[in-house]
């Protein structure tokens, strides 16, 4: 009887302990019952779920990278090659895992990213030449697959968001290849003497881009010193003119100087030569002879003509006048 309680205790633990479950960080639980997937969804921690009878699935909801591999490609011109992998980051949003797993279960990445991409793979080489694919459009064919995955999932699995597509080189074949990395090196030596041209027009270009800036140097240093220099000659200049007005002013004070000096002689000279003065002068000097004359005619000697006095002296003051205008008209042209 003990060892049926303690089978039972531990088939019931058993029990327990299997319905006991854990979703990992960067998941979310769904959960089917009879095939059915129910409506309630779980986050990550421990849970528990009927033993045998409901089932779970840990769904991603975090940044993954699904590679898709081997990946056939036959161009417009009929030669088959091959897409070794290429790589597709995305990323299912939460808040879309219940209506995805819904509507597409759990592969949906299957439906949408793996067959998606051979599918475009197979259009985009249907109608390119081999050159075009390997070549000059291979740079696009990431941009044309991210553009073709967004409009079919955005239209029909909203919630799945494309991030970036990584596409490898296609593998040729051997025949193929060969020629084309001939090809290759023929286009990487055009573009190694493309890069050296365009260092050497550099090269030229700076080194006239120096010669101009030097040449601009020269070209300010003499406009400057051909300002200082004319600054200079105007200095002088007006130096020359201030003396001249300088020495013009004191010539000129001179010469008004000398004007009125001898005006003020003339102008003495009139007043102190009269008539009057003239008779007295004439006397004093008479009577200041030491000389005695004898004859019967001695009153003639001293008997003077005061009209021809008077002419002599009016003679004398015109003199005078005409001095003194001669010095004022030297004076004005001054």
């Amino acid at each position: 009887m003990i060892y049926f309680y303690i089978s039972t205790v531990i088939i019931l633990f058993s029990i327990i302990f299997t319905g006991v479950h854990v979703i990992p960080e960067g998941y979310v639980g769904v959960y089917y019952r009879g095939g059915k997937l129910l409506s309630e969804t779980s986050d990550p921690g421990y849970h528990v779920k009927i033993p045998f009878i409901t089932r779970h699935e840990n769904i991603q909801v975090t940044i993954q990278t699904d590679e898709v591999k081997n990946i056939p490609c036959g161009t417009s011109g009929g030669v088959m090659i091959m897409f070794d992998k290429i790589e597709v980051v995305n990323k299912l949003n939460k808040e879309a895992v219940w209506k995805m797993i819904k509507n597409y279960t759990s592969n949906y990445d299957q439906l949408w990213i793996f067959q998606k991409i051979h599918h475009e793979i197979n259009q985009f080489c249907s109608g390119k030449s081999l050159e075009q694919i390997y070549i000059t459009d291979f740079e696009n064919i990431d941009e044309r697959l991210i553009e073709s995955l967004e409009d079919s999932i955005q239209k029909w699995a909203p919630g799945l968001e494309i991030i970036s597509i990584r596409v490898s080189k296609p593998r040729l074949p051997k025949t193929i290849m060969s020629s084309y990395e001939k090809i290759e090196l023929e286009r990487t030596n055009l573009k190694i003497a493309e890069q050296h041209q365009k260092v050497v027009q550099k090269e030229a270009e700076t080194e006239r881009y120096k010669a101009t800036i030097e040449a601009q140097k020269v070209s300010e240093v003499s406009t400057i010193k051909m300002k200082m220099l004319v600054s200079q000659k105007e200095s002088e200049s007006e130096i020359a003119k201030i003396e001249d007005e300088i020495k013009f002013a004191r010539d000129k004070s001179e010469a008004d100087s000398e004007y009125y000096t001898k005006k003020k002689i003339a102008e003495g000279n009139n007043q102190l030569l009269t008539p009057e003065y003239l008779k007295l002068m004439l006397i004093e000097n008479l009577a200041k002879t030491t000389k005695v004359y004898y004859g019967s005619e001695i009153d003639g000697v001293f008997k003077v003509d005061l009209t021809q006095i008077d002419e002599l002296l009016d003679d004398k003051a015109e003199e005078i006048e005409k001095i003194a205008e001669e010095i004022e008209s030297n004076s004005k042209k001054l």
